[in-house]
């Protein structure tokens, strides 16, 4: 596949740890720690077999997980991982998965250890090395405070550990072997109850593994414009799915900085998308950044394949493979014109979307498709080529306002591939999706206009299928709800919901002018769910 080669690349170029997810909630906050100090690291399945990778990584992270090791479909990782000859850490589960592996016992507590615990380390005079994970992080009468989170807990360690730390009811909250890099810690370093739980981390990374921090936007920009020019060729053309958000725009501009005219961006109107929103992103990346781009009018199209369907994966499925049937249209009208040399179609795939589509228990246990890494059609022409995939969104930011993006674009709230129709709940027809818009754009209106939008990470208006009773000009209406939606985040994996006394006048002020200036509105609500146990979209 053309992404696998891309993502091999990746790690040629950069030190890599692996963390393998064990199902935890906590797995992609590792990833993000490792990130903040320079270094590169991927999050794949615990049931990824060691022989099948395709890049060496210096170091083996093995994540939580909400099961027992004992339970009867408890996930289990490769044994390669231990002969791999690599560093290997294990939090929580991961080290109860490692005890067992080399042989020590695991049980389960007396009761369940959730929340802050004391922890004492132990030093090693004989074995320094070992001594390196807790270096530096050591507090008043050399204790620190973790956090815990486990049911079962190591109670004898393997032939050839030693116990460098524990807590009043964990004596093995921490294992090390002597001789083989291999460390276990029971509690979570990647949360911020524990202190100074980013200096283990980079401990393990910087210190055991040996990983250059070498991980920054700045090295990403040259050596991913160097990586695709390789990939593309002299003479090769690349199509461009844009949309105007901002992890679409920093591709494309990545790739108008790689390749220039060679690269021709592709802006399809699926009749989903947020008011004058084809006539804006013309200007700002035809006008202002000088990107070839073309505007495809195939709204028709995408709503009579969407009516009738009102399961979101559906949804998104068709508007996937609409998006790719247009583009490989497109694409053939421009390969006559450029003497066949077409070959790449660019997506702004980024790595939270990678990680919520992927699971060890397959495809049951997806969250939802997304748009960009799911729904391809699997007899698609194009190769892919997916410049941002493993980075998050906070990185993308960055990216951008180092390739000299208006910190207006930059700071652009996110808008789903599948646009307004999974912000429709329940069927979306033209008439759906422009109540939707109307009532999103006065949002967002007000929200700016309120210096709101930048405290922000994303905002939206939905439309609910669902309609209720109301009172207008002493009538008595029966319409429909719009539900609004504000959160905030750092990578988009959890979120919490918007709030504040201001927050709530704003949000009067917005109600009214929707069922004032939207029709067919008369109730609007505000979600205040956060994520998890909700996702970001409503579909």
């Amino acid at each position: 596949m053309p992404e696998q080669d891309q993502v091999t690349q990746v790690h040629e170029l950069f030190d890599t740890v692996l963390i393998l997810d064990f199902g935890s909630q906590y797995s992609h906050l590792i990833t993000r720690r490792i990130r903040e100090f320079g270094v590169y690291c991927e999050l794949l399945p615990c049931t990824q077999k060691m022989a099948d990778l395709h890049f060496k990584p210096k170091g083996i992270i093995l994540s939580g997980s909400p099961y027992s090791v004992y339970d009867k479909d408890a996930p289990r990782v490769d044994p390669a991982v231990f002969d791999y000859g690599v560093p290997v850490l294990g939090i929580c589960y991961g080290l109860q998965e490692m005890t067992l592996h080399m042989g020590g016992k695991v049980e389960a507590c007396d009761h369940r250890e959730y929340g802050h615990a004391m922890l004492t380390v132990t030093k090693h005079a004989d074995h320094p090395f070992i001594d390196l994970l807790f270096e530096g992080m050591e507090g008043e009468n050399g204790e620190m405070q973790v956090w815990m989170s486990h049911g079962d807990q190591v109670t004898s360690e393997p032939e050839g550990f030693r116990v460098i730390a524990n807590t009043r009811t964990a004596p093995f909250a921490a294992i090390a072997h002597e001789e083989k890099h291999f460390f276990g810690i029971q509690f979570h370093p990647e949360v911020t109850h524990t202190l100074n739980g980013k200096t283990l981390l980079r401990n393990f990374v910087i210190n055991i593994c040996k990983c250059q921090d070498s991980w920054t936007m700045e090295s990403f920009i040259d050596k991913e414009i160097e990586r695709i020019r390789q990939m593309v060729g002299p003479v090769g053309h690349v199509v461009g799915a844009v949309s105007g958000g901002v992890d679409s725009t920093v591709a494309a501009k990545l790739m108008n900085e790689a390749i220039g005219h060679r690269f021709h961006a592709i802006l399809v109107d699926n009749g989903v998308m947020r008011l004058n929103e084809c006539q804006v992103v013309k200007k700002m990346l035809g006008d202002k950044m000088g990107i070839d781009i073309k505007v495809v009018d195939a709204a028709d199209l995408f709503l009579g394949r969407l009516k009738g369907v009102e399961d979101p994966e559906k949804k998104r499925k068709i508007i996937g493979n609409t998006f790719i049937e247009v583009f490989e249209a497109e694409a053939a009208l421009l390969d006559k014109e450029h003497g066949g040399e077409i070959e790449y179609l660019l997506q702004g795939t980024l790595y939270p979307d990678v990680i919520e589509s992927i699971s060890f228990k397959g495809p049951s246990a997806t969250i939802k498709t997304h748009h960009n890494v799911g729904g391809l059609l699997e007899d698609m022409k194009l190769k892919l080529i997916e410049p941002l995939r493993e980075l998050f969104k906070d990185e993308v930011r960055e990216l951008g306002r180092l390739l000299g993006l208006d910190d207006e674009l930059v700071w652009r709230h996110p808008f789903p591939g599948p646009g307004i129709a999974i912000r429709v709940v329940g069927e979306v027809t033209k008439e759906q999706v422009e109540i939707a818009r109307l009532a999103d754009h006065i949002y967002i209106e007000e929200i700016k206009k309120n210096g709101f939008y930048r405290q922000i990470s994303q905002a939206y208006a939905a439309l609910l299928p669902i309609k209720t009773v109301g009172v207008m000009g002493d009538k008595r209406t029966y319409e429909q709800a719009i539900a609004l939606r504000a959160i905030t985040t750092v990578d988009f994996m959890t979120a919490d919901v918007f709030s504040s006394f201001e927050w709530f006048e704003c949000l009067k002020r917005i109600s009214s002018r929707i069922i004032n200036e939207v029709q067919g509105v008369n109730r609007v609500f505000y979600d205040v769910s956060t994520k998890p146990p909700a996702t970001v979209e409503l579909c």
